[in-house]
């Protein structure tokens, strides 16, 4: 599992998120290291915008948010990863109050 997580840094004014550490699983299948990079700097625009509305409502709720995406709405060119998959973002906190990172674990039907 651990090839599977990622940790991301959370800035404000304005809400951006940069990978801290990029699931090597991840980077492998999409054949793109995002270690140190804010996810727009996701080279499709689609799939960075998806991400971004998915940590946004992490943020927004204050709480754990899991997208499970099927067969029909892959986000990645030329199938670099399965379309069946589950992605868990969870809120950090190292205050308690103000949430400043987050953990994202994706797995796949195939796994």
């Amino acid at each position: 599992m651990l090839g599977n997580l990622s940790l991301l840094d959370v800035a404000y004014n304005p809400l951006r998120f940069r990978y801290r550490i990029h699931a090597s699983n991840l980077a492998r299948r999409m054949k793109k290291e995002m270690t140190n990079k804010f996810i727009d700097d996701i080279p499709v625009s689609d799939h960075a915008m998806r991400v971004r509305k998915h940590f946004s409502e992490v943020i927004r709720c204050r709480i754990p948010v899991v997208y499970k995406r099927g067969d029909s709405d892959s986000d990645f060119p030329d199938d670099h990863l399965p379309r069946d998959c589950e992605v868990l973002v969870l809120p950090l906190s190292s205050d308690g109050i103000a949430i400043n990172m987050l953990m994202s674990a994706m797995v796949w039907d195939t796994e």
